[in-house]
């Protein structure tokens, strides 16, 4: 994921008539309010209008990585969330009633709905409904945008392969009607070697066909390109310090989706080099470090083998992101929870933390595990949801986004920004 990919996902469709820049504009969108209470069910106590469904797959796929079992009705309510159609929006407050053309489905809440239910062996009449919604909103270029019938972007496309490769569909196996695969897609969104940012992955091409490299898209296409989910487990074959990996970018005929994640890989060791983690430029303010395309990088690295460059953006994150994920709630402790499981790191013991007792402590109490897996302070299945403002969850969210090219519309894979400057 991935993607991405992280904290929480907003589609905030403000097609304003003009294109955003692709870096978001994030703010925290307030809490929870004494009278407005949220399903008890859901991970989180803040607004779930953006990210209910991103954050719920995220906690629940993290909790099943680390052999914890959610509460049955975490899962339901999951379940409960998805359309006739087969597609799930960011959120929907009344479930019962049914999804209609005002109804906001996204490709990123379904492929992250599904690599979640899939991991939990939920129905095939649940999974195998949002492949197909899935397959039924896939560009001609073989991608996905974020909204169906939107330009395909890395990180859509990358969290749609990892959903279809959960649900035992070969991405190379899903052409478009132009005859295109996914992979299509991300190979045309790969920066050249001989560009500035060259080997990185873009978010959308610009107005003028341009691809600028973004660390956030790079860190979800290199996992979409090697076919992987959100989540994705260690190499047992042992690190690369025995086996280096590619020091230079490579082009050329042919061009493999292969090279690409190479390439994609190379591009994150170098931008994580120096300080260990990557920047968020917000407008205005000074660079600040991003905690989130940090994880996904972690991630994305381990996945392409380069184990060595793992360490030291994982010992920053040992180090630095307590006070992001407490505030940031359960999206990114599934995040940091994805990096230690990538890197064969404890998940329970992550810079002194215990990550799967803060997660579970942001929703209700896991439906069966022992001592060791229990989350500390996790609500009981039978909870009110006016104690859900107990995670002390910060929900962000993006004012637009989108666009390297043009294009006016609302995107965010994971709470994080856009645009990335390592």
């Amino acid at each position: 994921m991935f993607v991405r990919r992280s904290a929480a996902v907003l589609a905030a469709t403000a097609v304003i008539g003009t294109a955003f820049a692709p870096a978001a504009l994030a703010d925290e969108s307030p809490g929870a309010s004494p009278s407005q209470a949220f399903p008890s069910a859901l991970y989180g106590s803040t607004d779930p209008t953006y990210d209910g469904v991103w954050r719920q797959s995220l906690a629940l796929l993290a909790q099943d990585t680390v052999d914890v079992k959610p509460a049955k009705k975490s899962v339901d309510w999951l379940v409960g969330q998805q359309c006739e159609s087969g597609a799930f929006a960011a959120y929907r407050p009344d479930p019962s009633a049914k999804c209609d053309a005002k109804t906001k489905v996204d490709t990123n809440s379904t492929a992250a709905a599904l690599q979640a239910l899939e991991a939990l062996d939920a129905s095939d009449a649940v999974t195998g409904a949002a492949v197909k919604w899935l397959k039924s909103v896939q560009n001609k270029d073989g991608g996905w945008g974020y909204f169906p019938g939107t330009p395909s972007d890395t990180n859509s496309t990358s969290v749609v392969i990892g959903a279809l490769d959960a649900g035992d569909t070969d991405p190379k196996d899903v052409p478009s009607k132009d005859d295109r695969t996914p992979y299509d897609a991300l190979l045309g969104l790969s920066v050249p070697c001989d560009e500035t940012g060259g080997g990185a992955f873009a978010f959308q091409p610009d107005k003028k066909g341009k691809l600028a490299a973004n660390a956030d898209a790079t860190a979800a296409g290199v996992l979409g390109a090697l076919g992987e989910g959100l989540d994705t487990d260690p190499d047992e074959d042992g690190d690369d310090k025995a086996s280096p990996k590619a020091s230079q970018c490579v082009g050329g005929h042919p061009f493999t989706v292969e090279d690409a994640a190479a390439n994609g890989a190379l591009y994150l060791a170098g931008a994580v080099a120096k300080n260990g983690y990557l920047k968020s430029s917000l407008p205005g303010a000074e660079d600040q470090p991003d905690y989130g395309n940090t994880a996904d990088t972690v991630v994305a690295l381990a996945a392409a083998g380069r184990t060595a460059d793992t360490e030291k953006p994982l010992a920053w994150l040992e180090k630095n992101s307590g006070t992001w994920a407490a505030k940031s709630g359960p999206a990114a402790y599934a995040q940091l929870i994805f990096a230690a499981n990538a890197t064969g790191t404890d998940p329970r013991a992550f810079g002194g933390a215990d990550l799967v007792k803060q997660l579970g402590a942001t929703g209700p109490a896991a439906t069966s595990s022992d001592a060791s897996t229990a989350p500390a302070n996790g609500k009981s299945d039978e909870a009110d949801a006016s104690d859900e403002d107990d995670g002390g969850v910060s929900l962000w969210w993006i004012i637009g986004v989108g666009l390297v090219g043009g294009i006016g519309i609302g995107f965010l894979l994971s709470g994080r920004n856009k645009k990335q400057q390592p």
